[in-house]
């Protein structure tokens, strides 16, 4: 599965969710799996976007075929657009699928890691994280991707309300990144919550 995540700067907020409804449009698509996301928390309006696809061979047909269509109506009302691919490792918990309708707030985690720390970076992903987060209240599911460049990683996550994450990041990150040796991993970590905002669900 191919993981494309955008973000950008909105700067006509009315008109990109406007044009953010034309994207409706990807149901017909062959090989499109779910597309969703909203608002970041921390930084005023900048948007993130979140679309799954069955394979990079779908992804590419429907680029250079109907994206160009579907996104003429959003031309103009934002800025600094930044686009990645990931493929697919492995779920954060189980039985990851692409549906956002019952989650309220996404968080992505992207990390840059030393070459010569990948292995190990994975393994306590799949060790360490993945479980904490597994067994966290109110974490519904998760996707853990590795882009092609190879030394770039994003865990995307899906919870049903911003108290318990809330309580997953107080109580358990700081201690987590210790046993993992992040440090020692990753040369680079950015991240962002995101509020969902429903509409914007395909």
């Amino acid at each position: 599965m191919l993981v494309k995540w955008m973000r950008c700067t909105v700067v006509d907020r009315r008109g990109f969710e406007r044009g953010q409804r034309k994207w409706a449009g990807l149901l017909g698509e062959p090989g499109f799996r779910g597309q969703g996301g909203g608002w970041s928390r921390a930084r005023e309006g900048v948007a993130h976007l979140f679309g799954f696809w069955e394979s990079r061979a779908f992804y590419d047909s429907f680029m250079a075929r109907s994206h160009d269509r579907l996104h003429a109506a959003q031309v103009g009302t934002y800025r600094d657009m930044r686009v990645r691919l990931f493929e697919y490792r492995f779920d954060v918990k189980t039985g990851f699928r692409p549906v956002f309708a019952d989650a309220d707030l996404l968080r992505v985690a992207h990390c840059r890691v030393r070459g010569d720390r990948i292995e190990h970076y994975t393994l306590m992903q799949e060790k360490v994280w993945n479980p904490a987060m597994a067994g966290s209240p109110g974490m519904l599911r998760g996707v853990f991707t590795q882009a092609q460049t190879e030394d770039e990683f994003m865990v995307l996550s899906m919870w049903d309300s911003t108290a318990e994450h809330g309580k997953y990041r107080t109580e358990r990150v700081e201690r987590l990144a210790l046993r993992a040796q992040l440090g020692a991993d990753v040369t680079g970590i950015a991240g962002d919550v995101i509020d969902l905002e429903p509409s914007w669900t395909v």
